[in-house]
């Protein structure tokens, strides 16, 4: 996302507070697609209101399907879709843009390839350098057609009746498993897919939540192809990995508490709060709710004295969205060494070498790897000027860390936070004392 805008912030005792939170990107992007592939209506309450999301309504627009938008303080942003049923989609006149979206590539991309046209999907200049080799090789295996120079979009999507197949992910991937199980939706056949780690689990429950059968059982997720799903009333929990900076905040600098409602606490996303614990934080969930599957609550993190942090290949699947955020608690007094993290480079940026930079800009002790890097925060930061490099978690983790800094700092691209949480420096704003 070409993102020029230029944010301070200034340093801050603490940050105490009780914030609530706009819908979970990951759900929001998953109930949309589902509903457009549904039959009858489906109404989504607090939809993200996140740019990146936004692109996903969009791409289904431009295929015909109906979509109305409202808003309301009791439901955040309403959306109302009409759904086309398999396979219902219709060929669009212009090529579809996922803007910064790699969920948004990724997942239509297994919806559009189960249809009887040609489309194409593009995005951003950050986006085009995204490698899809990952989900054109499975998508090309069930019977589509897919061409993309050097595996990167744009993508021309030739869509043809598909088979299920059985399918062993190369690396833990939400985005691949989910494009396969899109296509393998609207396939003939069964389709099973095999991952070499758990990932998050938001569309096999959002799939059962809009009627239909799977099996999961000892990593493998088995789908029947032609299901028919019914449209239905769903509410997406709040985001945790827009959670993830406050609470990294508040475990961070003493004297901190902060408290987020309507959280989204689905097992398969909350691994950061047992990192926080390990880190020192006093750390309290309470789930209060369960909707279309997926479970939502409190969390509250109060300030612990920070220890140090090893992060591996284990750990990643489960955190590679919060790496930003703990970085940032790290630049507070604490220590992070990550390593098997390589998947973080073919993100919205380099995520390793734009943190690397932009951590030692504020004049943090951080050295890189290949696949991840040591930050030694015994030292307060100075402050300093840090480039997001159009990177949404970027801009936020500077801007977490930057709250201790001796002095101001200046972060540029400090907009790309609407991809994710247009919300957030108000929020930063309120929470700061």
């Amino acid at each position: 996302m070409a993102s020029i805008a230029v944010t301070t912030v200034r340093p801050a005792r603490r940050v105490r507070g009780a914030i609530g939170l706009a819908g979970d990107k990951s759900i929001s992007h998953r109930y949309a697609l589902l509903a457009g592939l549904a039959i009858g209506r489906t109404t989504i309450h607090q939809y993200s209101r996140g740019a990146d999301c936004a692109a996903t309504l969009d791409c289904l627009a431009n295929a015909g399907v109906e979509i109305t938008k409202t808003h309301s303080p009791e439901r955040g942003l309403t959306v109302d879709i009409a759904g086309r049923g398999l396979r219902g989609l219709r060929r669009p006149a212009a090529p579809l843009d996922a803007q910064n979206s790699g969920t948004t590539m990724r997942l239509m991309s297994g919806v559009l390839a189960a249809h009887p046209f040609m489309s194409v999907i593009q995005g951003d200049a950050s986006l085009t350098q995204r490698p899809m080799g990952r989900v054109i090789v499975p998508l090309e295996q069930m019977g589509a057609r897919i061409e993309a120079r050097d595996n990167k979009p744009p993508l021309t999507i030739h869509g043809s009746a598909l088979k299920g197949i059985t399918y062993r992910t190369e690396v833990p991937s939400a985005q691949v498993k989910s494009a396969v199980l899109l296509a393998g939706l609207q396939a003939a056949g069964t389709t099973i897919v095999h991952e070499t780690a758990a990932t998050r689990n938001h569309t096999e429950l959002a799939l059962q939540a809009f009627g239909a059968a799977l099996t999961v059982r000892g990593g493998a997720i088995e789908l029947a192809g032609g299901q028919t799903l019914t449209g239905r009333e769903l509410v997406v929990p709040g985001d945790i990995s827009s959670a993830a900076f406050w609470l990294a905040a508040a475990a961070a600098i003493p004297d901190s508490d902060v408290e987020i409602h309507n959280v989204g606490l689905n097992p398969t996303r909350t691994a950061l709060l047992n990192v926080l614990r390990r880190a020192g934080a006093t750390v309290d969930e309470h789930v209060e709710r369960e909707a279309g599957g997926e479970p939502s609550g409190r969390v509250r993190v109060r300030y612990g004295q920070p220890r140090s942090l090893t992060l591996g290949a284990d750990d990643i699947p489960y955190l590679i969205d919060e790496i930003p955020a703990l970085a940032a608690w790290a630049a507070h007094g604490g220590e992070l060494h990550v390593t098997g993290a390589g998947e973080l480079r073919v993100k919205e940026s380099d995520r390793i070498s734009a943190l690397v930079r932009g951590f030692q800009a504020l004049g943090a002790d951080v050295e890189e790897f290949a696949d991840g890097f040591h930050l030694r925060g015994a030292r307060r930061l100075s402050g300093g000027h840090a480039d997001a490099a159009g990177d949404h978690r970027l801009a936020m983790a500077f801007a977490i860390a930057a709250i201790g800094a001796e002095a101001p700092s200046v972060i540029t691209g400090a907009d790309s936070v609407a991809i994710s949480y247009p919300e957030f420096f108000a929020t930063l704003e309120a929470l700061c004392e």
